[in-house]
Order: structure tokens, then sequence, then C-alpha cells
């Protein structure tokens, strides 16, 4: 089996941030960092080159597959901001029509920009897949 690519670095989260050329993506990486850090009360690491994780959980699928991933995060990508969320808590349904506007895969969610989207039904979001992910 091939090694999980993505694990917690060293690299500074708040340098990477700062990085980011878009003023707009910048802005809302600062909030969606403040999002995090309030919902999980843990401090973020970066997960490889671009991904803002907090905490950490064991996964293995039922191939055999194992590693591990962050409990919560999120990528400021350039196209748009990547929340690693899925729909499996309770209320997500409802949640996600209220959300505003956004794109949804199984396991991502991606905005825009936060200027789209309800930031009390994000970090709702947010809070409930920790709180999935964690229990």
């Amino acid at each position: 089996m091939t090694e999980n690519k993505t694990k917690p670095t060293s690299a500074s989260v708040d340098d990477f941030i700062a990085a980011i050329e878009n003023p707009r993506r910048r802005g809302d990486a600062l909030v969606a960092l403040a999002i995090y850090k309030e919902v999980t009360g843990l401090q973020p690491v970066m997960w490889g080159p671009s991904i803002i994780g907090f905490g950490s959980i064991h996964y293995v699928y039922e191939s055999g597959r194992e590693g591990d991933m962050p409990a919560a995060g999120f990528s400021p990508r350039k196209a748009n901001l990547t929340f690693y969320v899925g729909n499996e808590f309770e209320g997500a349904e409802s949640l996600y029509a209220r959300l505003g506007k956004h794109k949804k895969s199984v396991a991502c969610l991606y905005i825009n920009k936060l200027d789209d989207v309800d930031l009390a039904v994000l970090r709702e979001i947010i809070a409930r897949q920790y709180a999935e992910e964690t229990s």
C-alpha cells in the first residue's frame, strides 16, 4: 500500500496564509481560521502544503488502507475555499439549504467567497462535522 502523502508538517499556518496573493482569499482564510479555532479549541497545523487542519483522526477503510487525517480542516485554494465537511451529520440537508451560494461533493464544500454564505450556518456545519468526527 502507498503511504498517505498528506501529513502534518512544521510549516507555519500564519506564513501560509500571509503568502496568499488574493487579498479577499487571504481575508476569508483568516475568518475561516478563527471559526475553526473557536469550534475545535485547537491550534492549526499545516497538513501537506495547503491544508490547514485541526486535530487528527485515524481511519481504516474496508480495503485495509489506513492513515491519519485532520479531524477538521480547510484549504484556501486559488479557485475557492475548500472545507472538508461531509453531509452525514444530523441536520446536514437543512443547513446546506440555508448556507448560501456553494458547491458540494461527498466530503468537500466549495465556497468562492465568504460573503456568499451565512457564516453562522457555516460555523454550525463545521461544528457538527467536527463533533461527528470526534465522537
